[in-house]
């Protein structure tokens, strides 16, 4: 086409009608199926009111864009992060509080990034990824993040299950609670086709439970107030040793999880934004990030709830104190506390045992009810983060029925043979390989939504200034590093030296891609002399066929 013709491109703007607008000739069009995004998952999109009374904050608008932060935020209130969270108060009292607050500011700087990729764009980091990178990493990378979804969701079913035997007293067996929590969640899932808000009320109720439950233990626990703030705000670790170390980096890792940067981005897609509006897209940006502030709080206060409860009572306790304690108030349970004086070590189905014997049966239930609402929560916003990434990975366009299956089935299948074959103890120490494993898998999330979100031809007048493309460069390595360091310690404790070989081998092709991605990155970031002259067959291309905010300061032509 020769310089300054223009074209036609016909594409649907945010009301759903069909629009032709004009372009130049150094504006792409729209991709094909970006009209079609909306149609495999949601099946509205919610608009946004005017206000012109209050043109700089609206609390109408913000109550419009409120939504998918708090589904985002049920990620960091998952059975994992539970687990974390007891398991930190109870090996270092209130010495880490500040590492969990550290790690939720991280875990909101990235999520930043992601809906600021969904907002910008249209297209969640699942299609980018699709559309910017080469079939080869494009699958591998597909491949690591269903595995990090899995891996998640098994944790998920888990906590479930635990809770659903806890409140049956036993009765109910640990596969009986894994089929329960699989039959609810496929209820739970069609609560969609009620409407996309009476969706996100539902998952808004389920984190009130989580906050009323785990706020009735922290008021019975009564926390030094003190030592909390002290905890929370001094970033230092008395007399700590390895096992505060590890807790710290586990911490890092259960906070933030690598499909949750997929499922936000996509989550964003379902406000009615005009994205050739700069202003708009500006505004949704902001909305988007206050109401991921205020949903993270809401979360970081029930983690601190959950720490505190553990801190306060169970701090520097041996296993033989609390098997005495649960002997003495007639707890058929007291017998997984063995008579020797080792550090109590706790889980969340111990953890429930223990406030029974403390605090009495009521502590036991309504903890249960409060691991309950979390497993549920997380489960059905990762089917969905399953759904998003199979459908922007693999341009699948299946029903929500066979998609619904065909994730749950993958992720259920191991962990309702380990319930049937292995009791509660086994169960719950699965928690340690999905932790590790899903800590391998945060490249494959932070590196993508980095990249992407620092490259103008994809983001435009959005794209990351200097100081995001520093900050997000060494939160990533940092990271990365972090976890790292937690596989490490996972793998030498195996003690077994095939199973070395074995991390050798796969450590060897994992850090090889993650190399890869690491590359092209750099070059996103600025560092052009890595591109070699070849950046075209990096995916990385000058013209992407994405469509997004080309002539944004301009007002397209438009006919109807």
């Amino acid at each position: 086409m020769t310089p300054g013709k223009e074209r036609e491109a016909l594409y649907e703007d945010a009301s759903g009608e069909a629009v032709t607008t004009v372009y130049s000739n150094a504006t792409p069009p729209p991709a094909s199926d970006s009209t079609d995004e909306f149609t495999t998952y949601f099946d509205q999109k919610i608009p946004i009111p005017e206000d012109e009374k209050h043109p700089w904050f609206s609390f109408r608008k913000l109550w419009a864009f409120t939504g998918p932060g708090f589904l985002m935020s049920i990620a960091y209130l998952d059975p994992g992060n539970i687990e974390s969270d007891l398991q930190s108060g109870a090996v270092a009292g209130f010495k880490l509080l500040w590492v969990l607050l550290l790690a939720t500011v991280i875990g909101l700087l990235l999520q930043r990034l992601a809906a600021r990729l969904g907002v910008v764009t249209g297209l969640h980091l699942a299609e980018v990824c699709n559309r910017q990178y080469p079939k080869v990493p494009r699958i591998i990378l597909w491949l690591m993040v269903e595995l990090a979804i899995i891996g998640s969701d098994m944790q998920e079913v888990i906590g479930s299950a635990i809770a659903i035997h806890l409140l049956s007293v036993g009765k109910i067996p640990l596969w009986g609670g894994v089929l329960i929590t699989i039959a609810d969640t496929f209820m739970f899932l069609f609560l969609d086709k009620y409407g996309l808000r009476k969706l996100e009320a539902f998952f808004g109720f389920l984190i009130t439970v989580m906050a009323i439950m785990f706020g009735y233990e922290y008021v019975t626990a009564k926390p030094n107030q003190a030592e909390l703030l002290k905890g929370m705000f001094v970033p230092y670790c008395d007399k700590c040793g390895p096992p505060q170390l590890e807790q710290a980096v586990g911490i890092v890792g259960a906070v933030i999880m690598p499909h949750n940067m997929y499922l936000h981005s996509a989550l964003v897609k379902s406000r009615q934004i005009n994205r050739s509006n700069k202003k708009e897209v500006s505004e949704a940006n902001k909305y988007f990030f206050i109401e991921s502030c205020v949903a993270l709080f809401v979360s970081f206060l029930i983690n601190v709830f959950v720490v505190s409860v553990f801190a306060e009572a169970f701090f520097g306790q041996t296993n033989a104190e609390v098997h005495n304690v649960c002997a003495n108030v007639s707890i058929e349970h007291a017998g997984l506390f063995p008579l020797n004086n080792d550090t109590l070590d706790v889980d969340i189905y111990k953890g429930g045992v223990v406030l029974g014997c403390y605090f009495g049966p009521a502590a036991l239930y309504i903890w249960a009810i409060g691991i309950l609402a979390a497993g549920q929560s997380s489960t059905m916003t990762g089917t969905y983060s399953g759904q998003f990434v199979m459908e922007g990975f693999l341009n699948l366009k299946w029903s929500r029925f066979a998609r619904v299956v065909l994730t749950r089935s993958i992720a259920i299948t191991p962990t309702l043979l380990v319930a049937i074959f292995q009791d509660v103890e086994h169960l719950t120490g699965m928690n340690d390989f999905l932790n590790v494993l899903m800590s391998l898998q945060l490249p494959f999330a932070l590196i993508p939504v980095l990249t992407f979100t620092s490259l103008r031809p994809v983001m435009n007048d959005f794209a990351n200034g200097l100081g995001w493309k520093i900050a997000g460069g060494i939160l990533v390595i940092i990271i990365i590093s972090i976890n790292m360091y937690f596989v490490v310690i996972y793998v030498t404790a195996l003690g077994q030296m095939v199973l070395y070989v074995i991390a050798t081998i796969i450590s060897i092709v994992y850090l090889a891609f993650v190399a890869y991605l690491s590359w092209q990155c750099l070059i996103a970031l600025g560092v052009s002399f890595l591109a070699c002259g070849h950046t075209y067959h990096l995916g990385l291309t000058a013209q992407p066929e994405l469509f997004l905010l080309n002539n944004i300061d301009a007002e397209p032509v438009m006919s109807r």
